[in-house]
């Protein structure tokens, strides 16, 4: 009986720990292309007075930024998708976007529901049972390509925002993306709503040690394929683009102010 218990205990003790590392690794998917993506897309404005009022980190941050972008994507994420980009097609590169994409769907719900948008998560349940069943688990986006069902675009940074929870200072750290103090506890909570941190451990009666490695796997899998499909993206930006630091605050708190008021 006793040694049952222990066993309970360990399972549990496990299971924390690899969902506390699905949340890491999930984010740590989308550091080396959400900066570029969005500097690349948001308007850049001269805005030195907000500057100081957003990003009182700046020189703790500006190092972070140097080390995400000049060492980890420079020497271990660009070369490791500029040979996944030789390897696999761009269609099978699409279609596992597309398949983990597909397991945020809770988060776009349930933050879509919070913010009173019901034809937003409406498009979501349908996308969700479209894409699952027909949409072969996911990797055919069949939802948006034979419906015309786009995506809602809606996460918890954006359900505090809307509720009146401000931004609070522009902060960057080593590994993760891009964020800010408000975003950044967002983010924790959506990969949190992830069912892949609930269905994996269970899975076939996988111990801690497989499901972990099989998460981690997952999050570096989408890291090098999110990169390889912004290969030309990321290359165009670090040309015309002086300040990428700068470039990329603003257009990340611009971008993100938009999306809270739509």
């Amino acid at each position: 009986m006793r040694q049952k218990m222990n066993q309970n205990k360990t399972k549990e003790k496990s299971f924390v720990e690899l969902t506390v590392a699905l949340i890491m690794l999930i984010t740590v998917s989308i550091a080396a292309t959400a900066a570029t993506s969005t500097a690349a897309t948001g308007q850049i404005e001269p805005v030195a007075q907000q500057d100081q009022e957003s990003d009182p980190w700046e020189p703790f941050n500006s190092k972070m930024f140097w080390f995400d972008h000049d060492v980890l994507d420079r020497y271990v994420l660009k070369p490791v998708a500029r040979a996944w980009n030789f390897v696999i097609p761009e269609v099978v590169q699409r279609s596992l976007r597309n398949a983990i994409d597909n397991t945020n769907m809770p988060s776009r719900l349930v933050n879509s529901l919070a913010q009173g948008k019901f034809v937003g998560a409406g498009r979501e349940v349908a996308r969700f049972t479209i894409n699952t069943s027909i949409g072969v688990g996911g990797l055919i986006d069949l939802a948006k390509d034979g419906f015309g069902i786009e995506k809602s675009d809606e996460d918890t940074g954006q359900t505090l925002g809307f509720y009146g929870v401000g931004p609070g200072p522009y902060l960057v750290l080593p590994f993760l993306p891009p964020t800010d103090v408000r975003d950044g506890l967002g983010s924790i909570v959506d990969a949190a709503m992830n069912p892949l941190n609930y269905i994996l451990p269970f899975a076939a009666g996988a111990d801690g040690a497989t499901t972990t490695g099989t998460l981690a796997g997952i999050a570096f899998t989408d890291a090098v394929n999110r990169r390889s499909l912004n290969l030309e993206l990321y290359e165009g930006v670090e040309e015309t683009v002086i300040d990428l630091y700068s470039a990329v605050r603003n257009a990340y708190l611009q971008k993100r102010e938009a999306q809270i008021k739509q």
